[in-house]
């Protein structure tokens, strides 16, 4: 994969899979097992015999690359990006690292790479197939009282702040690529994560 001119490489992988993560508000160690159980042992790879949706990452012993991605919360007011739901920066950098441990811990340490989290990043993904699976946590885990509560408890925040016009770190830190919103398999050549001059 190319970089940028003076681009420092965080992370980068061969074959296997780019887990693209969205934290959101109402996620909890229980979602956080289910997404590790689910990311290593989804089928996206063929068989020694060549039979499709067949092998795991660890069936395979292939890698997995994470990136934190806040905006795969987003939710569209108009034509404007709202990301009210997405874990605020300082959980979620706990949040990650505890993801990223657990996967670790579940599969092979050294066959886990990941970004730097906050970072303005460009993530370049060859995607084989190309294929790309959406991922969710189970909604029974999501009490719909409770996430009404914690919108209007954002809400309120919301309406507190300053009306003057100023980027939170996160925004500043959106990934510029946001053409595939989540995690994709099978990279045939590298996948790597990169920070800009």
């Amino acid at each position: 994969s190319s970089s940028p001119v003076g681009g420092e490489q965080i992370s980068s992988i061969g074959r296997g899979l780019c887990v693209l993560l969205g934290i959101s508000l109402e996620d909890t160690q229980r979602e956080l097992e289910h997404m590790v159980r689910k990311i290593l042992n989804l089928r996206v790879f063929e068989d020694e015999s060549g039979k499709q949706w067949s092998k795991s990452v660890m069936d395979k012993q292939y890698e997995v690359l994470c990136v934190s991605q806040f905006t795969l919360q987003c939710i569209l007011k108009g034509n404007k990006p709202d990301y009210h739901m997405a874990m605020p920066t300082d959980q979620a950098e706990c949040f990650y690292n505890n993801f990223l441990e657990q996967l670790r811990r579940a599969y092979k340490p050294e066959l886990v790479k990941d970004g730097k989290f906050g970072a303005y990043m460009q993530v370049h993904i060859q995607n084989d197939g190309p294929v790309t699976i959406e991922l969710e946590s189970p909604a029974a885990t999501v009490d719909p009282k409770q996430l009404t509560k914690l919108e209007k408890q954002q809400q309120r925040k919301e309406k507190t702040r300053t009306k003057v016009p100023s980027e939170s770190s996160r925004e500043r830190n959106a990934p510029r690529n946001k053409d595939d919103p989540s995690a994709s398999s099978g990279a045939e050549g590298d996948v790597s994560s990169e920070r800009e001059p």
